[in-house]
C-alpha cells in the first residue's frame, strides 16, 4: 500500500454537497484523515460552517486555500500562460504583489479563528501558485506550512520537502492525456523511489465525474490509511 497525503480542494459553499460525497467515499475506502482545503471568502452560512466543524469531529483536517478562488483579470505574461495551461481563473495570488499575498493569507487564517474552527497549520494557494512573495515575508504569515506543486515548505525556515503529487481535474482530452501520464509517473515514484515520501493525492469536487475518475479510483484503492501534513512535516525536521 502507498502512504498518502489525501486532500480535497476547493471546499466552499457551492461544492459542499460534492465534498460530503467524496468524504463518504474515502472513509468507506478506509482513507482518513483527509485535509479539506477551505476557501473562506464565498458567503458561508452558519449551518455550512457547522458542517466543517462536524468533519473536524470525524478526524479530518482543515487548511487555508486562497480567499475568493477567482481572479477577474490575469496580470502579466506568466499569469496568462499559467491560466491557459493550468489554472484558468483561480490563481488569485498571481494577480497580487508580496504584501497583498501576505495580507490575503492573514485574512484567510483570521477567518478560521473568527468562526471557532481553529487556525490551520497548512496553507495551499489556489492552483498551487504561491506568487511573488519573498521568504522573509512568507515567514511572517500565520501558517507553518505552504504547499506548492513541488512540495511542502516550512514557512519559518524556507525548507521545502519535495513530495510526489497526483491530480485528476481533467475536463478535456488533452488535459486528461497529460495529467494521466504525469500521475502514473508520480505514483510509480511514490511506490519505488520515494518510499519515505508519501504521495500527495489532490482531489477536486468534480473529479469522480471527469475523465480521470477511473485512475483516481485505482490510486485510492492502492493507498493505506492517510497521513496528515503536520505529522509528515514534523517528522522531516
Amino acid at each position: 500500500m502507498t502512504a498518502a497525503l489525501v486532500s480535497i480542494h476547493d471546499v466552499m459553499p457551492e461544492t459542499l454537497a460534492r465534498t460530503a460525497g467524496l468524504l463518504d467515499w474515502l472513509e468507506a475506502a478506509g482513507v482518513r484523515p483527509v485535509t479539506l482545503l477551505v476557501v473562506p471568502g464565498r458567503g458561508w452560512t452558519p449551518a455550512q460552517i457547522d458542517t466543517l466543524r462536524r468533519w473536524q469531529g470525524r478526524g479530518h483536517r482543515l487548511a487555508g486555500h486562497g480567499w475568493a478562488h477567482y481572479v477577474a483579470e490575469r496580470r502579466g505574461l506568466y499569469h496568462r500562460l499559467h491560466g491557459a495551461l493550468l489554472s484558468r481563473n483561480v490563481a488569485e495570488h498571481l494577480a497580487l504583489d508580496g504584501p497583498a499575498i501576505a495580507g490575503l493569507m492573514a485574512r484567510n487564517a483570521a477567518w478560521f479563528d473568527d468562526h471557532g474552527l481553529g487556525r490551520p497549520s497548512l496553507y495551499v494557494p489556489p492552483a498551487w501558485a504561491l506568487g511573488p512573495i519573498g521568504r522573509a515575508r512568507l515567514a511572517e504569515t500565520p501558517f507553518e506550512w505552504v504547499e506548492t506543486l513541488s512540495g511542502v515548505t516550512e514557512t519559518a525556515t524556507g525548507r521545502c520537502r519535495r513530495l510526489p503529487l497526483v491530480g485528476f481535474e481533467a475536463d478535456t482530452a488533452v488535459r486528461a492525456l497529460g495529467a494521466g501520464a504525469l500521475n502514473r509517473a508520480m505514483a510509480g515514484c511514490a511506490r519505488h523511489l520515494c518510499r519515505r515520501r508519501p504521495l500527495r493525492v489532490a482531489i477536486h469536487p468534480d473529479d469522480l465525474a471527469l475523465r480521470l475518475a477511473g485512475q483516481l479510483r485505482r490510486i485510492v484503492d492502492g493507498v493505506g490509511p492517510a497521513r496528515c501534513y503536520d505529522g509528515v512535516m514534523q517528522s522531516a525536521r
